[in-house]
């Protein structure tokens, strides 16, 4: 007798639901012996020279800082298991349901139909909130104000722009649901690296045993945001100590779980970079500069060509000095040095240095002298800049002046060792755009800098609009590698309103902390109640 084809179609099904059944048991094993396994990697080690002398506080931070990882990973692990469970329970409660003769149902609808249409409603539903995202196309935007910015985070710190009077710029995440989020996303990326689909690119005949593996210690850098009615994207780059090639992970969290976006391979040892630096005067400020230059771009990165547009003839034969003594000493011939004789602009200064450019397309750094940047933050540079798709607006760390920062000194420490992220040594220059990645093309495709603007301030902005304003997406994030150096600042009378009202802002917010620059304003205060509690202990001491 011939078995019904309904019986046919549920057997089958209950045959697949049972291997899948089998394959999650078999992957909660597997995670489970992957934890319990030793580390082989030799990561455990303390750091330092054998027998060198290290203080008892510094191997107790030492331990806790290793300790809250494992924590935190132990956590991540317990939560992907009671995942699995729940799935593996909602898999039951479907084999159930395929057993029974007839399913029950709702108003003369199959129970199962309705379950597996909402269940494809809510699936449609999520990519709709990636879609409206701007994750994959930018969105076009009124003004700056409308940008919602990144924040950088790397494995243990997390580099945050509003920080109020209580948070800092660099910090560990205070709160253990943040610090479980960033674990997650982490471990969501590298399971999308390793376990790559057939729309990632990656031949499957090559096998997992060919495939190079990532681990969480190959994680450089993530930027995430969230827009409040969409929800949160994560922008992830793995890398190998070995290795030139970054794997990129997007992922978007549309309230609900994580869901990958892209994943791709970016190879970025070709790619040369061309920092340009406009420049009148400041042939101090230039050699220090070129310090840094020599230090980062030359003896480390070596894919850096180096434009420098003077203005005027003062200090131009110093400049051009400085530059072939650094040619000379470093064999170091990628660079070039535009003179222009008329007034200090800015913008002019940028825009002559992208079009002396003559080899096609480039990626363009616009640079200021008091600018000191890393290794790392080029690469940065690099993989957040994309020709036609994107631009990169970094988020500068500027240095308060180091005479008030270090008052309780003698002098002020050398440059590399103010370079920190503390909340009395400088803050996020959120309001300023004048450092940025973006290629040549799109550069005079949205036609360059509004050369109108004289003087101080306001053509990056212009130019910044001008972007939002297309169809690029513009990441804007703090990254630690980029810092603002303290100088003087003068406002000039020939600046509009406009730009005098920014210069004094921006002067206002260079000096100090809102902690150091409410000790000045208290000054006297303070030397008052000291005169009168020295006074007060003369006379305990005399009677």
């Amino acid at each position: 007798m011939r078995m019904p084809r309904r019986g046919l179609v549920i057997q089958a099904r209950t045959r697949w639901l049972l291997v899948g059944l089998a394959l999650l048991f078999s992957l909660v094993l597997l995670m489970y012996l992957l934890e319990c396994a030793p580390q082989t990697d030799g990561n455990g080690s303390l750091p330092g020279v054998v027998g060198e002398s290290m203080g008892k506080e510094y191997y107790q931070a030492l331990l806790q800082e290793q300790e809250e990882h494992y924590q935190n990973r132990a956590t991540s692990l317990k939560r992907q298991i009671a995942q699995l469970k729940q799935e593996l329970q909602e898999m039951s409660d479907k084999l159930k349901s395929l057993q029974e003769k007839k399913s029950p149902k709702v108003n003369g609808m199959n129970y199962q139909g309705t379950k597996e249409q909402t269940s494809n409603d809510l699936l449609e539903f999520l990519h709709s909130q990636i879609d409206k995202a701007e994750v994959s196309v930018g969105a076009k935007l009124p003004s700056e104000y409308g940008v919602i910015p990144f924040e950088s985070f790397t494995s243990m710190k997390v580099f945050q722009l509003e920080m109020g009077l209580t948070r800092h710029p660099e910090e560990k995440p205070v709160r253990k649901d943040k610090r479980d989020e960033l674990v997650e996303v982490i471990e969501a990326g590298l399971e999308v690296i390793n376990n790559p689909d057939e729309e990632d690119g990656q031949d499957e005949d090559d096998g997992v045993g060919n495939r190079q593996l990532y681990s969480e210690n190959d994680f450089i850098e993530g930027y995430y945001r969230t827009e409040r009615d969409k929800g949160t994207q994560y922008e992830l780059f793995y890398k190998k100590m070995d290795g030139m090639e970054y794997r990129h992970v997007t992922l978007f969290r549309p309230f609900g779980p994580l869901m990958k976006v892209k994943s791709e391979t970016v190879d970025i040892s070709r790619s040369i970079i061309n920092v340009i630096v406009p420049l009148a005067g400041r042939t101090e400020a230039f050699a220090q500069f070129m310090q840094n230059f020599r230090d980062v771009c030359i003896h480390q990165d070596k894919r850096v060509h180096l434009t420098v547009v003077y203005f005027g003839q003062d200090g131009l034969s110093e400049v051009k000095s400085i530059m072939e003594s650094v040619a000379r000493e470093t064999d170091f011939h990628n660079y070039t040095l535009v003179s222009l004789n008329e007034e200090f602009n800015r913008g002019r200064g940028l825009d002559m240095g992208a079009r002396a450019w003559e080899k096609g397309e480039v990626l363009m750094f616009f640079c200021d002298v008091d600018v000191y940047f890393t290794a790392e933050f080029l690469n940065s540079c690099r993989l957040n800049a994309e020709p036609g798709k994107k631009v990169f607006y970094p988020v500068v760390f500027s240095l308060y002046n180091p005479a008030i920062v270090y008052a309780n000194q003698d002098i002020p420490p050398p440059v590399e060792q103010q370079l920190v992220h503390k909340k009395d040594s400088g803050f996020w220059r959120d309001f300023g755009f004048g450092m940025t990645c973006q290629y040549r093309t799109d550069f005079l495709t949205v036609g360059g800098f509004d050369l109108e603007v004289k003087g101080w301030g306001g053509e990056d902005v212009h130019l910044y609009r001008k972007y939002l304003h297309g169809e690029l997406m513009v990441i804007r994030t703090p990254v630690p590698g980029l810092f603002h150096l303290w100088h003087e600042k003068h406002c000039a009378d020939e600046l509009t309103p406009e730009q005098y009202r920014m210069c004094i802002q921006s002067k206002a917010m260079n000096e100090a902390s809102h902690s150091h620059l409410g000790m000045l304003v208290f000054r006297d205060e303070i030397e008052a109640h000291l005169r009168k509690q020295a006074y007060r202990t003369n006379s305990e001491a005399v009677g």
